[in-house]
């Protein structure tokens, strides 16, 4: 990842013995040369030998010992945390924090949206939910609920403990608790670490991965686990590449990713729209519900070209890509700034100018 681009923070939160520990285990195991920056609870839980971040453990994680981040009166702590692992020294590639069992994900997820360091940004909030003592964990912690409605991606954990229909029931109420919200079951916390963030393949140059390297991963060409536990996580999930030489319509675009499905768990890559005034590369990060884009100038002589992989899991590949297929607009010149109003509200510098203007009256200007 390139020092000049935002770190994408992570919240991984979740009840006790949930699995969240397990599941930045295996994260860390599954790194496959991405640098991960760590904030955790309880330092005595991680497998250090299985970290490969930053050369030096003491420099990639912070440990708040008995401590839990949303009791901080204010983003002060956080903000000293992540500024520690966010250091161009470091060479940090995405930060995880592993919260508290009894922490409030809504107030981290807060907090770091109020963070004033330009070297991070909000990457979405995974809730671990234990699949064999989802019932019992919601006597016990009513607020349970409440922790789901903040979630992008809901990780179903434990899943070999129960059977089939068990396992449907628990998907069942999770999607009258959290609607939209995509859900993947898992055991031993081993999740596509895709789903979540980029890794970033070890070299002398530490390049970002190439579209088709990306590609690659997606369709199941390496072993998620790098050879641990003999199983391969891709064939869980589906993937889908789109390309298009033709710009995207704006608003077409944000109508497909409102209506999205609730099985596809991530899309990224980069986003032409050719608008007037809008010219730039649109860079499109989504993890379940959480969605941002970043505007970058293209390289010299890069072809303007819309790139994208979504991931999944019992998704229709074909039917992503006949509606990704729909978003093209063969006159991009034609269209009128108020077309990038919806996207630009995802653009976190530009956001609140696009949500003025789009309180505009502007329906005679419409597609």
């Amino acid at each position: 990842m390139s020092s000049s681009q935002p770190i994408p923070v992570v919240l991984l939160t979740g009840f006790l013995g949930s699995g969240k520990t397990t599941l930045l285990n295996h994260l860390l195991r599954s790194s496959r040369g991405t640098r991960i920056g760590v904030v955790v609870n309880d330092f005595g839980s991680i497998e250090i030998d299985s970290m490969s971040v930053a050369g030096q453990v003491g420099d990639s994680m912070v440990s708040l010992g008995g401590g839990c981040l949303c009791c901080a009166v204010d983003g002060s702590e956080l903000d000293a945390y992540l500024e520690k692992l966010s250091r161009p020294e470091h060479g940090i590639d995405v930060i995880v924090i592993e919260a508290s069992g009894l922490a409030e994900p809504q107030e981290l997820v807060r907090m770091l949206l109020a963070s004033e360091n330009p070297a991070v940004r909000y990457g979405g909030t995974v809730e671990v939910v234990d699949a064999a003592e989802f019932d019992a964990t919601r006597a016990r912690h009513p607020e349970t609920d409440r922790h789901l409605a903040v979630a992008d991606l809901v990780v179903l954990n434990k899943a070999d403990r129960v059977g089939e229909a068990e396992l449907a029931r628990v998907e069942g109420v999770l999607a009258g608790l959290c609607p939209g919200v995509p859900v993947v079951a898992a055991d031993h916390g081993r999740i596509e670490p895709e789903l979540l963030f980029d890794r970033v393949e070890w070299s002398e140059t530490r390049g970002q991965l190439s579209f088709e390297d990306l590609l690659a991963e997606a369709a199941g060409h390496h072993d998620a686990c790098g050879g641990t536990h003999g199983a391969h996580l891709h064939a869980a999930y589906d993937s889908v590449g789109f390309v298009s030489e033709q710009a995207l319509s704006p608003r077409r675009f944000m109508d497909f990713l409102d209506g999205r499905p609730a099985g596809l768990y991530r899309i990224k890559g980069f986003v032409y729209f050719g608008v007037p005034g809008h010219q730039e590369k649109y860079e499109i990060h989504a993890v379940g519900r959480y969605l941002r884009f970043a505007r970058h100038p293209w390289g010299r002589d890069e072809p303007r070209v819309t790139r994208l992989v979504l991931i999944g899991s019992g998704t229709d590949g074909e039917a992503l890509a006949r509606a990704l297929e729909g978003c093209r607009e063969p006159a991009p010149h034609r269209a009128g700034p108020e077309t990038m109003w919806g996207v630009l509200r995802y653009v976190p510098e530009l956001a609140a100018a696009a949500a003025a203007g789009a309180g505009r009256d502007d329906s005679d200007e419409l597609e």
